[in-house]
């Protein structure tokens, strides 16, 4: 309601802590305001969503039943420095009704109001808090300034893609038998197993990092060739496209194997991954070999490394270690087995010495057992050359490692940074989406308000409640892309629960025609043709709305003036069809595959409004109610979606 003060439009006081409760109420960020004590004074619904408990239990209990880490000299510090400084910011852990505990941080504003001191908070979870707050952050701007995306929002974008791609390395490869290890460019140690800490014996007060003199010194000390360690491993840099492999010998005699890769973020390179291996009692079985036979036997017999010896692509001896990889037994092996039955697949790469003399080959293998299961090995491959007596031929020794859960876990990073990938795409998307369709209408409202502010009181009655019209259509589109971004939210996370009953379905599309033919007036037509029994069918009534609505809209949209959409209904036995028809633009060939993912739009749409959520949100009521959705489209010609959704419906058995 409007009253005239100062020749200036405003809100009555009344009004405006109404509208004041009603926004901070539907704000999706968790708020809450609090006294000196430490007691909880006001909760909004996303800060009751978040912990679980309602708005009258919270509003009963203290902070301390909520934060673990709450300490009342503690709080009463920090609320001397939050008088001193007007706003504090900390991290804590807070837990659910559920008891599930995580980790938050709050930001703390300090208020006065009627001489009572109150501290108003909103609560961050912290994995998410720097990409929102700097998505908040710049859709404030937007809203104000119109200005372009800050660079800032970028920059927290890539730093979330790379905190996810960390958290899901170290969970994927946590199992692994391997020494596991990422760098970034700047030779950070992105994420590393249990099994590398292990394995060098590396002390909590070593900071893991290339720029750490301490943890130099620390894996120096371990070597005993240090030259060749720092050129091979310290020093390699994580832009290199080469893959590698080396030796390296510590000084209490074990030997790691140091396999390392670039990591790739599609085409580009984003740091390197190190897979160490302890290949200490490969290498001194390979050195023991060369022996004498004898001793060969005795020691590959007792093995747990797989230890096989090849002859013009024969078996000639197996250990009993790779009767159990394999799962044939030494007579099968060794009676004209045909090698290609086992090894489906070979990656080869050579092993040098540290005086850079040839040693051998390593070999990724691929092997089929007799189950018929897929197994990875890491295998050394050398030339015995006589040093043992295989009626004096010339023989291969191969010594393997299985290292199939490294193989699978790699698989699941490379999954994992693909989406990644496309949850970085989404954002970009989403965050040009918001820039594009604010700035219209709120550059409406505000050329609107100043002209207004201006000329409000020299005008007509008429022509000032035109401007108000167009503020007041503004809003509305503000508020219905704000609907439409809440409801493709609650699609995604599920919360969307299709609950059909019966309606009349010919009667239910008559109306929706009648209600977008009052929006659209003469300019554009509906044609609407009803085919079978279309009386009595079970559909929940508000998906159906939206999916009949924006398809409609679409359709309505895309076509020139004067054209007509063509909506026709097709009722069967067990399912009802829908067709809707416009002799629109068209949809490219190269855009199909994607409508229906979200904020994706046509490269053929210019500057006709969209968000690109409609489809994505249509797709997802669809596929709750069973059905089925498909496109056919010419571009320039136009496009049909035709819909296909099962009407029969039991209930407590869902749809039959």
């Amino acid at each position: 309601m409007l009253s005239e003060s100062n020749s200036q439009p405003v809100l009555k006081p009344e009004e405006e802590l109404q509208l004041a409760q009603i926004l901070l109420d539907r704000v999706e960020e968790a708020a809450f305001c609090i006294d000196a004590k430490a007691e909880i004074l006001y909760v909004n619904t996303a800060f009751c969503q978040m912990m679980g408990y309602s708005r009258e239990e919270l509003l009963s209990k203290r902070l301390e039943k909520i934060d673990l880490d709450f300490e009342m000299q503690k709080w009463s510090e920090q609320w001397s420095a939050l008088k001193q400084q007007s706003s504090l910011t900390f991290k804590s852990r807070y837990q659910t009704k559920a008891g599930q505990v995580f980790l938050v941080q709050v930001k703390v504003n300090y208020v006065e109001n009627q001489g009572r001191e109150l501290g108003c908070a909103v609560a961050c979870d912290r994995s998410q808090e720097l990409v929102e707050l700097s998505l908040r952050q710049y859709a404030n701007k937007a809203l104000q300034m119109g200005q372009q995306l800050p660079p800032e929002v970028i920059k927290y974008q890539n730093l979330e893609t790379e905190l996810a791609y960390l958290s899901l390395v170290c969970s994927a490869l946590e199992s692994t038998a391997c020494g596991i290890l990422a760098l970034n460019f700047e030779g950070e140690f992105l994420c590393f197993n249990q099994k590398f800490i292990e394995m060098w014996g590396i002390p909590p007060s070593i900071h893991l990092s290339r720029e750490c003199h301490k943890a130099k010194v620390f894996f120096e000390s371990k070597v005993k060739d240090v030259e060749f360690f720092r050129t091979v491993v310290w020093n390699k840099t994580s832009e290199s496209e080469e893959e590698s492999c080396d030796l390296v010998e510590l000084k209490d005699g074990r030997i790691f194997a140091h396999y390392s890769k670039p990591q790739r973020l599609g085409n580009q390179i984003v740091g390197r991954v190190w897979s160490i291996s302890d290949v200490t009692e490969s290498k001194r079985t390979e050195e023991a070999l060369k022996l004498n036979e004898s001793r060969f036997r005795t020691l590959a017999e007792t093995t747990e490394a797989s230890i096989f010896l090849i002859h013009n692509e024969r078996f000639c001896y197996v250990n009993p270690a790779t009767e159990i990889l394999t799962g044939y037994s030494k007579k099968e092996l060794l009676n004209n087995f045909n090698i290609k039955r086992l090894i489906k697949g070979k990656k080869l790469r050579q092993i040098y010495k540290q005086n850079g003399d040839a040693c051998g080959e390593y070999q990724e293998m691929e092997i089929l057992t007799k189950n018929g299961s897929q197994r990875w090995l890491a295998c050394t491959v050398g030339l015995l050359d006589g040093a043992l007596d295989f009626s004096s031929h010339q023989v291969k020794l191969i010594t393997a490692i299985d290292i199939t859960d490294y193989k699978q876990a790699e698989s699941e990073v490379r999954q994992a940074l693909e989406q990644t990938k496309q949850f970085s795409e989404l954002r970009e998307r989403f965050v040009s989406m918001l820039s594009h369709e604010f700035r219209t209408p709120l550059n409406v409202i505000s050329f609107s308000a100043d002209l207004l502010k201006r000329h409000f009181h020299q005008w007509t009655e008429e022509k000032n409640r035109s401007y108000l019209d167009l503020i007041q259509l503004a809003v509305q589109q503000i508020s219905e892309l704000l609907d439409e971004i809440l409801l493709y939210r609650q699609a995604e996370s599920g919360k969307l629960v299709c609950e059909p009953r019966s309606i009349h379905l010919d009667r239910f599309c008559v109306d929706i025609v009648a209600q977008m033919q009052l929006t659209t007036g003469n300019q554009k037509s509906v044609n609407f043709a009803s085919h079978g029994n279309c009386q009595n069918a079970y559909l929940d009534p508000k998906l159906l709305q939206y999916i009949l609505n924006n398809l409609l809209s679409n359709a309505i949209k895309y076509s020139s003036p004067g054209s007509t959409v063509t909506f026709e209904l097709h009722c069967q036995s067990q399912e009802a069809i829908f067709l809707i028809k416009d002799p629109g633009i068209g949809i490219p060939v190269v855009d199909r595959q994607q409508i229906f993912e979200p904020f994706y739009r046509g490269s053929n749409v210019d500057n006709i409004p969209g968000t690109g959520l409609g489809l994505a949100i249509v797709k997802t009521l669809v596929d709750l109610h069973l059905g089925e959705i498909f496109v056919e489209s010419v571009v320039g010609i136009g496009t049909t979606f035709t819909v296909k959704l099962p009407i029969t419906y039991l209930r407590g058995d869902g749809y039959q």
